[in-house]
């Protein structure tokens, strides 16, 4: 029987299956259908920055609201109640980290709580918040688009920097961070990460890019759901940073098939995340998935993920330079264009 078994930020999982932060899940029964399904551990759906932000300012506003009608009001102060009950019909900070905890009471996988943004802020007492919650861990999604032409890629590694070493100045759980592929260096800013207190890193956040409606000349928000194509980006950079950076490494975007896993755990994958194929095809897929994987590797005489992890890596493989520039030479000169008869 091959062992499935992997572990990913110091956490034991049956296999290497984690569905990442999606709408699924929101709810308790969903993940209990994810859990019953195989899926090993799951990321909770994003609490972001801005709500954290909004949440703040909306407490401060009901705290404030008529305090300098009346002289005789000045320590006027709202009953909360109302407040409080309107809170738990939205997905806010509050309600989050009571999510976290329902789940943690219903399910016998990690969950890992998801924080999404580039400042400070609220997020050091979130963090805390998901922590006493029962979070596993913590995935930080550090998303700033920079615009300003006046700031440099220096500026922005400092931030993200600053941000993970408060994080884990605060919180006790394994931290695992979420990055872009737009980075000059990546395996440097990788390696720094680690040394600010992330155990993980997980490869590549995708981001949603905006499009243009012609009829209504307005820019709309366009939610395609990834493909196995996408694989290749964070399949090479894991290839690469397997064994060069002391943290575990998951793969998201593209896992779609048991084939997408076998690759992203030969390339060096602690754990491969999914949420795009669970959209699209149901959370039964990840059985399909895990059969597949099981399978193949039956068949190809592996008894375990741990003896398949890496082995396809820069390090591992005869042919070091696949993995660079000479290998886009070697492309480029091996394609034929066949014109149509």
């Amino acid at each position: 029987m091959v062992d499935l078994t992997t572990t990913y930020l110091g956490l034991p999982l049956k296999n290497p299956l984690i569905a990442s932060a999606s709408p699924l899940s929101q709810k308790v029964d969903t993940v209990r259908q994810l859990e019953d399904a195989g899926i090993a551990a799951v990321v909770m759906y994003s609490l972001f920055e801005e709500q954290i932000i909004q949440d703040s300012l909306r407490l401060h506003r009901d705290l404030t609201q008529g305090t300098d009608s009346y002289a005789e009001a000045l320590t006027y102060l709202p009953d909360l109640t109302a407040y409080n009950n309107l809170r738990q019909y939205s997905i806010g900070p509050e309600v989050y980290v009571e999510n976290v905890h329902q789940l943690k009471r219903s399910v016998d996988i990690p969950v890992i709580g998801s924080l999404n943004g580039v400042t400070n802020g609220g997020w050091i007492d979130y963090a805390r918040k998901i922590e006493q919650a029962g979070a596993d861990a913590l995935e930080l999604n550090i998303y700033n688009l920079p615009t300003d032409p006046e700031v440099t890629s220096t500026q922005q590694e400092e931030n993200y920097l600053a941000l993970v070493r408060a994080i884990r100045a605060s919180i006790k759980i394994p931290i695992a961070v979420k990055l872009s592929p737009f980075f000059t260096a990546l395996p440097n800013f990788a390696r720094r990460l680690v040394e600010a207190g992330a155990n993980g890193l997980v490869l590549f956040n995708r981001f949603y890019q905006p499009d243009f409606d012609l009829e209504e000349l307005e820019v709309v928000p366009r939610l395609v759901l990834s493909s196995s194509h996408e694989l290749r980006l964070p399949l090479r950079w894991i290839a690469i940073l397997y064994g060069r950076i002391p943290a575990d490494l998951a793969l998201t975007s593209g896992i779609h098939t048991a084939e997408d896993v076998l690759k992203a755990t030969m390339a060096g994958a602690s754990a491969c995340m999914v949420a795009s194929t669970l959209l699209k095809y149901g959370i039964g897929h990840t059985t399909e998935i895990l059969e597949g994987v099981q399978s193949w590797m039956e068949e190809k005489e592996y008894i375990s993920i741990t003896q398949m992890k890496g082995s396809m890596s820069q390090h591992a493989v005869a042919e070091p330079a696949a993995f660079e520039r000479a290998n886009y030479i070697k492309v480029l000169s091996s394609f034929e264009y066949r014109f149509a008869p």
